[in-house]
């Protein structure tokens, strides 16, 4: 199976999700189930393309693979740029990290990874489910928030 390379347009309102996933297999049960969700999915296969992707549009999910690009965790050109994304943006994307060495829904390596949800691969059949519950507590985690900026007019 190879990669896929998928360039949805976005409509003003869609759920939208940027999947930077270099294993073929990977990427496919995420694309499907981010698919089902409705989501209208950019993928993206390079660092410089991903880095360009995410500073001109405020995607909705982030999903990265552990080893991006032959990267590790740690050093996971994605994962970086995500951390340089501005607060304001960054707040209303949900970022997952899927990878052989991620504990699915650890809130521990979800923390060290400044990520919004890890998956194990191992979990990857229940991607769908894991991912619909990680999203639901993330509105409902920022939105007083959400709701006190809109009041304070910012």
């Amino acid at each position: 199976m190879d990669i896929q390379t998928r360039h949805d347009i976005f409509e003003p309102d869609d759920l939208t999700a940027l999947v930077c996933i270099d294993e073929a297999e990977v990427q496919r049960a995420v694309v499907d189930a981010l698919a089902e969700l409705n989501y209208r999915i950019h993928t993206g296969l390079f660092a410089e393309d991903i880095s360009l992707k995410l500073r001109t549009h405020s995607y909705d999910v982030v999903a990265v693979y552990e080893t991006f690009a032959g990267s590790v965790a740690e050093g996971n050109p994605v994962l970086l740029e995500t951390i340089r994304t501005p607060s304001g943006q960054r707040r209303n994307q949900f970022v997952v990290l899927i990878g052989p060495n991620m504990i699915t829904n650890s809130e521990i390596q979800a923390f060290q990874y400044s990520v919004d949800l890890v998956v194990s691969l191992s979990d990857l059949g229940n991607f769908l489910p894991v991912l619909r519950r990680g999203v639901a507590r993330h509105k409902e985690f920022y939105k007083k928030f959400s709701e006190c900026l809109r009041m304070a007019g910012a």
